[in-house]
């Protein structure tokens, strides 16, 4: 698969906005593989010592297509059709399931009010003082 251009974000030109191919909520335990997997780091250390979001939003735009995030989001942002045809059962499904789904819009206030309850989250982990 071809990765589109602004793969991650959804963009197609510069200040062009769409629907992106991913969900910060529904795919958060993607994003963490995928940082631990390209970038050694482990999401719950850097919230903890301080990861900003700007830091954090230039980091997820660099996550590569061999990622878990990344494969999902070629899946999900694939539109050749030779290349559809040849998309197994389960690829054929998340790319449905995907289109089918009404993309969950959230204003920035939101964002930063679920950043930060993440990030108090896995301080709290870190620390121990939330069970497994």
């Amino acid at each position: 698969m071809r990765r589109p251009q602004g793969w991650l974000w959804g963009k197609t030109n510069p200040g062009e906005s769409s629907d992106p191919y991913y969900d910060l909520i529904d795919d958060f335990d993607l994003i963490v593989s995928s940082f631990q997997s390209q970038y050694g780091l482990r999401l719950s250390r850097e919230f903890k010592n301080g990861m900003k979001w700007a830091e954090f939003k230039s980091l997820l735009t660099g996550i590569a297509p061999d990622t878990a995030l990344g494969r999902i989001v070629s899946i999900r942002a694939e539109n050749d059709k030779n290349v559809l045809k040849h998309f197994s059962r389960e690829q054929r499904q998340i790319r449905s399931e995907w289109r089918k789904r009404s993309a969950k819009s959230m204003e920035p206030k939101q964002v930063e009010e679920f950043l930060e309850q993440m990030k108090q989250t896995f301080i709290d982990l870190a620390e121990g003082s939330v069970p497994h």
